[in-house]
């Protein structure tokens, strides 16, 4: 399609007419010096890599490539029982255990300190915030992120969640406070609430109990094996959504494991399900 004779003059005055002026105009932009698409590739692999955090859960840095990557905002939703919250405690001890500091926003009031320390945390380096409402809960991780804490989590319990979802505008400000601050953001929720904010989801299935023991002989907990899926990544990294890995948590050694429930009385009528251990 040809240009009218009006838009070719705009194009005409847009553009400098002194030589000196247009290569300038040249040298500022970073793709004209560019000289082939080979340089533009190394240019991207030179990039200073982004720091990752380690969450103290092998499977869970598989999944993010390495671990929470600082200055994003990671979202690990997942029901009652699925070992959510286990998964906090493990990134609280990792971090803390390095020396450095972190910050749980405990909306839904499940931190237990004695329990908190068991799994490896360093109560010193740990600050709890406990808000009464969703509005609080995010006031409060801005802040810390803001203060240079290494990892601040926001743990929003299980529903209802005071507050609800909350509007999308108050997850994308939190993602922006992470990368001002190079603070990894790690949001443990029920279900989705960050929307379009996070570079990262990942959800665990509900857990399923692992037995110990044959025959006759009382059966005891070995521990508890869940699943978790990757369902958002940013572009470009190494898993895709969809992508899934099997965890296993151990019962607590020092809680001893724990025996199995009396199995119900067998019915010679009715067919019995396999037990998968």
């Amino acid at each position: 399609m040809a240009a009218s004779p009006g838009s070719r003059e705009r194009l005409a005055t847009a553009l400098p007419r002194d030589p000196a002026a247009i290569l300038a105009a040249l040298r500022d932009n970073p793709v004209a010096r560019l000289a082939s698409g080979r340089e533009l590739v190394q240019r991207r692999a030179a990039r200073p890599q982004t720091e990752l955090l380690s969450t103290g859960l092998p499977s869970f840095d598989r999944l993010l490539d390495g671990g929470m990557p600082r200055g994003c905002l990671v979202e690990l939703t997942g029901r009652r029982s699925s070992g959510r919250f286990a998964a906090v405690l493990a990134a609280l001890a990792a971090t803390t255990a390095r020396g450095e500091a972190a910050a749980l926003v405990d909306l839904g009031a499940s931190l237990e300190p004695a329990v908190a320390a068991d799994a490896g945390a360093m109560l010193e380096r740990l600050l709890w915030v406990r808000p009464g409402h969703l509005k609080q809960a995010a006031l409060g991780a801005e802040m810390l992120l803001a203060t240079g804490f290494t990892l601040v989590i926001l743990d929003l319990g299980s529903p209802p969640v005071p507050g609800g979802r909350g509007p999308e505008a108050v997850w994308l400000r939190l993602a922006r406070a992470a990368a001002s601050h190079g603070a990894a953001l790690l949001v443990s929720s029920p279900y989705r609430v960050s929307g379009t904010a996070a570079a990262a989801v990942l959800e665990i299935a509900r857990g399923h109990p692992v037995w110990r023991g044959r025959g006759r002989s009382p059966r005891l907990l070995a521990g508890l094996r869940a699943r978790m899926t990757l369902e958002k990544w940013l572009p470009g990294q190494g898993w895709r959504p969809g992508e899934e890995l099997r965890l296993r948590r151990v019962a607590a050694p020092g809680n001893g494991p724990r025996a199995a429930p009396p199995p119900p009385p067998s019915n010679p009528g009715r067919r019995r399900g396999r037990n998968v251990a």
